[in-house]
Protein backbone atom coordinates (compact mmCIF):
# COMPACT_ATOMS: atom_id res chain seq x y z
CA UNK A 1 0.00 0.00 0.00
CA UNK A 2 1.53 3.71 -0.98
CA UNK A 3 1.87 5.85 1.81
CA UNK A 4 -0.13 9.00 1.51
CA UNK A 5 2.11 12.36 1.47
CA UNK A 6 1.52 15.07 3.74
CA UNK A 7 -0.01 18.70 3.03
CA UNK A 8 3.59 19.81 3.82
CA UNK A 9 5.81 17.45 1.98
CA UNK A 10 3.21 17.83 -0.82
CA UNK A 11 3.37 22.00 -0.81
CA UNK A 12 7.22 21.51 -0.70
CA UNK A 13 7.48 19.08 -4.13
CA UNK A 14 5.14 21.62 -6.01
CA UNK A 15 7.63 24.83 -4.97
CA UNK A 16 10.36 22.21 -5.80
CA UNK A 17 8.91 22.03 -9.07
CA UNK A 18 8.16 25.60 -9.42
CA UNK A 19 11.49 26.78 -8.13
CA UNK A 20 12.38 27.34 -12.07
CA UNK A 21 9.15 27.67 -13.32
CA UNK A 22 6.49 25.14 -14.37
CA UNK A 23 2.94 25.37 -16.16
CA UNK A 24 0.39 23.25 -13.89
CA UNK A 25 0.43 20.02 -15.85
CA UNK A 26 4.52 20.08 -15.12
CA UNK A 27 3.49 20.33 -11.42
CA UNK A 28 0.84 18.01 -11.59
CA UNK A 29 3.63 15.13 -13.56
CA UNK A 30 7.21 15.87 -10.98
CA UNK A 31 5.01 16.89 -8.06
CA UNK A 32 2.62 13.40 -8.51
CA UNK A 33 -0.55 14.76 -8.24
CA UNK A 34 -3.72 15.06 -10.45
CA UNK A 35 -5.34 18.65 -11.87
CA UNK A 36 -8.31 18.51 -8.84
CA UNK A 37 -6.02 17.84 -6.31
CA UNK A 38 -3.45 20.75 -7.23
CA UNK A 39 -5.50 23.57 -7.94
CA UNK A 40 -6.08 24.12 -4.03
CA UNK A 41 -2.32 23.36 -3.35
CA UNK A 42 -1.40 26.71 -5.62
CA UNK A 43 -3.78 28.94 -4.76
CA UNK A 44 -2.91 28.44 -1.01
CA UNK A 45 0.80 29.01 -1.75
CA UNK A 46 -0.13 31.98 -3.79
CA UNK A 47 -2.04 33.69 -0.99
CA UNK A 48 0.95 32.80 1.28
CA UNK A 49 3.09 34.41 -0.98
CA UNK A 50 5.32 31.13 -1.73
CA UNK A 51 4.11 31.03 -5.27
CA UNK A 52 3.34 33.86 -8.00
CA UNK A 53 1.38 33.27 -11.24
CA UNK A 54 3.31 34.36 -14.19
CA UNK A 55 1.21 35.09 -17.47
CA UNK A 56 2.74 33.47 -20.57
CA UNK A 57 0.72 33.80 -23.70
CA UNK A 58 -2.58 31.90 -23.26
CA UNK A 59 -1.48 29.82 -20.41
CA UNK A 60 0.12 30.56 -16.90
CA UNK A 61 3.40 29.77 -15.65
CA UNK A 62 4.01 29.21 -11.78
CA UNK A 63 7.15 30.24 -9.98
CA UNK A 64 8.57 29.95 -6.29
CA UNK A 65 8.78 33.79 -4.65
CA UNK A 66 11.76 34.08 -2.50
CA UNK A 67 10.01 33.48 0.21
CA UNK A 68 8.87 30.45 -0.76
CA UNK A 69 12.20 29.45 -1.79
CA UNK A 70 13.37 29.90 2.10
CA UNK A 71 10.46 28.37 3.55
CA UNK A 72 11.23 25.01 1.37
CA UNK A 73 14.73 25.50 2.24
CA UNK A 74 14.21 25.41 6.05
CA UNK A 75 11.43 22.14 5.35
CA UNK A 76 14.47 20.37 4.15
CA UNK A 77 16.83 21.27 6.82
CA UNK A 78 14.01 19.93 9.62
CA UNK A 79 13.37 17.18 7.69
CA UNK A 80 16.84 16.14 7.75
CA UNK A 81 17.23 17.12 11.02
CA UNK A 82 14.08 14.33 12.19
CA UNK A 83 15.46 11.59 9.81
CA UNK A 84 18.46 12.20 12.33
CA UNK A 85 17.01 11.03 15.43
CA UNK A 86 17.49 7.37 16.29
CA UNK A 87 14.11 5.36 16.46
CA UNK A 88 14.20 2.75 19.39
CA UNK A 89 11.26 0.27 18.83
Amino acid sequence: MTKRRDRVSVASSILNVCSSGATKTKIVRQANLNFMSVSPYLENLKNKGLLEEIPKGSGVIYRTTPKGLEWRKRFEQSVTLLDEIPVTA
